[in-house]
């Protein structure tokens, strides 16, 4: 969604409030595509001394996985982002400063961007969740597996001397 912020680029104190949703349901994350939701964006763009600042705020439900257990459950995702809007920009280096282009702000690629970057590398169901077992694959939060503990093969002789009182 591109918008127009002329009309508040040189009046101090006047903003601009937007929102709309945001199709991500294309993107792969690890072979999956886990936006199947629009990812709905709010925000304001405010002229604050002669200064526009964009904040946003995108977020959704994710069909996420498990990373330990493979159990699919629902994840809500917010991300929020910020930025500095300028017509021209007098320092180079600044990552916090977009540019405009004839007064306008592309407030979908940017929530786009802040979205993707904001999702997780790793997502767990819970916070304790304790995984499968790594041997017969057994959801291991449903309660302890059937497999026999093997021992370590170091402490081998240690074990030996448990075994002869």
């Amino acid at each position: 969604m591109v918008i127009d912020v002329r009309p508040i680029l040189h009046t101090p104190g006047r903003r601009l409030d937007f929102q709309f949703d945001l199709d991500l349901s294309g993107l792969e994350f690890d072979g999956r595509t886990p936006i199947s939701r629009p990812v709905a964006v709010t925000g304001v763009i405010r002229n604050t001394a002669g200064l526009l600042e964009l904040s946003l705020t995108a977020q959704t439900t994710l069909d996420a996985v498990c990373d330990r257990c493979g159990k699919e459950f629902p994840l809500e995702k917010e991300v929020t982002y910020c930025c500095m809007l300028a017509e021209e920009l007098q320092n180079e280096d600044s990552d916090e400063i977009v540019l405009l282009e004839d007064g306008k702000a592309n407030a979908g690629e940017l929530a786009r961007t802040a979205f993707i970057l904001g999702m997780d590398s790793k997502t767990l169901c819970s916070e304790d969740c304790k995984g499968l077992c790594p041997r017969c694959g057994a959801d291991l939060n449903l309660g302890p597996c059937s497999c026999k503990k093997e021992q370590d093969p170091r402490l081998a002789a240690l074990a030996k001397l448990l075994d002869k009182k």
